[in-house]
């Protein structure tokens, strides 16, 4: 009989599993790329994830991706990690099936096929929409769910979420910036959910701070709109610190027309959805510009397996899958054959480690992760905060 194990001890089995994988990748690879969103790759072309593995004798796992449509390439690369990571964990009695959210039927229909398959555990969807629909379906089934979506809004009753939420980053790279000596905040904000969530994000995470929020101006999708935020936001008063909570593309915009209205010294803030922009560094108007993230230090380690296995970058959502399947693989050694899936594993306070650094699920349902702060300068992206080692 298995001895029974404490929170602390399984935290501290599975930061070893991960630093050790790590560790035998990092030791065979070669040139290490970043990797990224890169839409302009098709889709890898690779045998379904559960190849090779047996059914005999497995606790059965659905991942619902879209393999297919406009976020095939996403999905299949989401699959593929994942698949690397059963492979590189000797699998552990795991069987992960992938069913295709873009499919005839979409989420809804993946879901009903995955229980009826005699999935016991939902991996995905990665759209907010998708876990909508497949959320109640699990749920009814006594099936838990673990999503990739960052939309926090459908977390909770069984539903668990993976996915990097704009939130986090913000309290992060707000309260870096207050300990460097920032206490007038400012924030140019796009109209819309994304917006809204990270201009309230924001605001509490200046009062946590302790700092003073001097303006908020919001902007439409457009050149002359977002001009119009700036001067507005020029004439509300002296700020240290200015959140730019869009895209590295629109930041580049907004940072310069900053500039050229006599804000040189102003801290540029952002948040992680520059991580995949290293072009960034280039644009002398983001210089010294702050934002945080996971690490990328061992999802490069992973680009360059994956590169070698597939022949293509991996998407930077890739990681989400290797990491939830290296969790269930860790979770089946509780897990017994004839019993439901464990969830009271998932919330060791702990936490756990992966390719993305250390995590663990609140009581909300959202992974907690560790995140690092990173400045823009013209050499690339540095390290000015590490991200902790757990919590």
């Amino acid at each position: 009989m298995a001895s029974q194990r404490h929170p602390g001890q399984r935290q501290s089995i599975f930061l070893r599993f991960g630093i050790v994988f790590m560790a035998m990748a990092l030791a065979g690879c070669e040139a290490i790329l970043p990797g990224g969103d890169r839409p302009d790759l098709p889709p890898p072309t690779q045998p379904d994830i559960t190849t090779g593995i047996p059914d005999d004798g497995l606790r059965r796992v659905a991942l619902l991706v879209p393999t297919s449509g406009n976020n095939g390439g996403v999905g299949q690369s989401i699959a593929n990690a994942a698949n690397m990571a059963i492979l590189d964990s000797g699998g552990e009695g795991v069987r992960i099936t992938t069913y295709d959210t873009a499919a005839a039927g979409g989420a809804s229909s993946a879901a009903n096929r995955a229980l009826a398959d005699g999935s016991r555990l939902i991996l995905g969807p990665l759209l907010a929409d998708n876990v909508r629909v497949t959320a109640p379906v699990a749920r009814n089934a006594g099936v838990p769910v673990i999503a990739f979506s960052n939309d926090t809004n459908v977390a909770g009753n069984g539903t668990y979420l993976m996915g990097f939420t704009p939130a986090q980053s913000i309290r992060r790279v707000t309260r870096y910036a207050s300990d460097q000596g920032a206490r007038r905040f400012a924030a140019l904000i796009p109209e819309g959910l994304y917006g809204q969530r990270a201009s309230a994000a924001f605001a509490q995470a200046v009062r946590d701070n302790s700092g003073r929020l001097v303006a908020t101006r919001t902007y439409a999708r457009s050149r002359r709109s977002l001009q119009l935020a700036v001067t507005q936001i020029n004439g509300e008063g002296e700020f240290d610190a200015i959140l730019i909570a869009d895209s590295g593309t629109t930041a580049r915009q907004a940072a310069q027309m900053l500039r050229d209205r006599g804000a040189t010294d102003v801290q540029i803030l952002g948040t992680e959805l520059w991580n995949n922009q290293p072009d960034l560094a280039r644009d002398p108007a983001m210089q010294g510009a702050l934002f945080a993230s996971v690490s990328d230090r061992m999802f490069n380690t992973l680009t360059s397996r994956y590169r070698s296995r597939f022949s293509s970058d991996p998407y930077r959502l890739s990681s989400l899958g290797y990491d939830a399947a290296l969790l269930v693989v860790r979770i089946a050694r509780e897990w017994s054959l004839d019993r439901p899936f464990p969830v009271s594993e998932l919330r060791d306070t702990g936490g756990f480690s992966g390719v993305d650094g250390a995590f663990r699920f609140n009581s909300d349902g959202v992974a907690e992760r560790a995140l690092e702060v990173q400045q823009i300068r013209s050499s690339g992206f540095t390290v000015v905060s590490p991200a902790p080692s757990g919590f």
